[in-house]
């Protein structure tokens, strides 16, 4: 069915119909949901092309995502992320444009998507302590919102973060309640804002309870099970051992149990492990009981709330700069126990 169709079967102008569907203001509430209503009831979907060449804007959204050998964007929080922000484009007739670029050209990908008028804003991943494509956005005049924040940014933008450093700090605390002094760190790249904050995190809650962290226990590296696997091996073999692992991802938490089983020792009992970001659609934290303690914050919603956050952006321009912070919660499981 088409818009002169559905026109038709309502006895309504074109104009009626196409100004009731994209919400103008002139059309009266009662005619807006009876045209709302049989589009629904007849599978009506707007031409994507016509509907933007009407509104002046082209109902997508992009994600432009760097392909890096030091650093992986597409994995499964990703994934998470924009399963949360992909329904709320659905509901809001929004399409999810996705860019594959080379470190490289990540500039000169968001300047071809202003240019060429594909999308009506973005979301951008990962930010860094300084992230040049902040300055590069605004200066392009594309609505964007941050998942994250950029430390070094002085500039006013709209972001979407979990307190990183509020969340490791409540788990190395935790930590230490249960008599634990020489706790690892298994970070994420550090020159990523995420990482940083949960190093400061890590170190304040170290010092502030008078113990000093040893950077033979430190590491900042890409976040995958073979990464977790080697360090804990590493440090489970020196002479004063970590008794406690605090990992960045679910995924680096899965190498540390390996590497625990295979020097004979059972997480939770000899060796505990903390983890972030266990609230995965496809690897889930163990079922009634959790696996592993964890510092949860779920992906999908942070992924929601970008989505909602930039569509109202894209809506009124006029809006100043947003932003929400989400705290994570502390989940107890069978990877924590007292020191021995």
């Amino acid at each position: 069915m088409n818009l002169k169709e559905l026109a038709e079967h309502l006895n309504l102008s074109q104009t009626t119909v196409s100004r009731a569907l994209n919400g103008y203001p002139e059309v009266s509430e009662r005619t807006r949901l009876r045209v709302q209503q049989a589009a629904r009831d007849l599978n009506y979907s707007p031409n994507t092309r016509a509907k933007s060449l009407a509104t002046g804007r082209t109902h997508a959204i992009g994600h432009v995502l760097p392909i890096s050998d030091s650093h992986e964007m597409v994995n499964p929080v990703f994934g998470d992320f924009i399963a949360g922000a992909g329904s709320v484009y659905s509901q809001n007739g929004y399409e999810i444009v996705i860019s594959l670029v080379k470190d490289s050209d990540e500039a000169e990908a968001y300047r071809s998507l202003h240019a060429r008028g594909s999308v009506d804003g973005i979301i951008v991943h990962g930010p860094r302590m300084g992230d040049t494509r902040i300055p590069l956005l605004r200066e392009l005049g594309l609505p964007f919102v941050v998942h994250g924040r950029a430390s070094h940014e002085t500039g006013a933008y709209s972001w979407i973060d979990i307190n990183n450093q509020r969340a490791f700090q409540r788990a190395t605390e935790f930590l230490i309640d249960l008599g634990h002094r020489r706790i690892a760190l298994l970070n994420g790249l550090e020159f990523m804002d995420f990482a940083y904050r949960r190093r400061s995190g890590f170190t304040t809650a170290m010092t502030s309870r008078g113990l000093t962290p040893d950077p033979a226990l430190m590491r900042g590296e890409e976040m995958t099970e073979v990464s977790g696997y080697r360090s804990a091996r590493e440090m489970l073999a020196l002479d004063q051992p970590p008794s406690a692992f605090l990992a960045s991802s679910m995924i680096t938490a899965i190498g540390v149990r390996r590497a625990i089983h295979e020097a004979g020792l059972v997480m939770g009992r000899d060796v505990s492990v903390i983890t972030h970001d266990d609230d995965l659609g496809y690897l889930k934290n163990g079922h009634s009981v959790p696996i592993f303690t964890a510092t949860r914050s779920s992906v999908r919603t942070a992924g929601e709330g970008a989505a909602a956050m930039l569509l109202d952006l894209i809506s009124d321009p006029t809006l100043p700069p947003q932003s929400q912070l989400l705290e994570a919660d502390l989940i107890i499981g069978a990877s924590t126990g007292p020191a021995i």
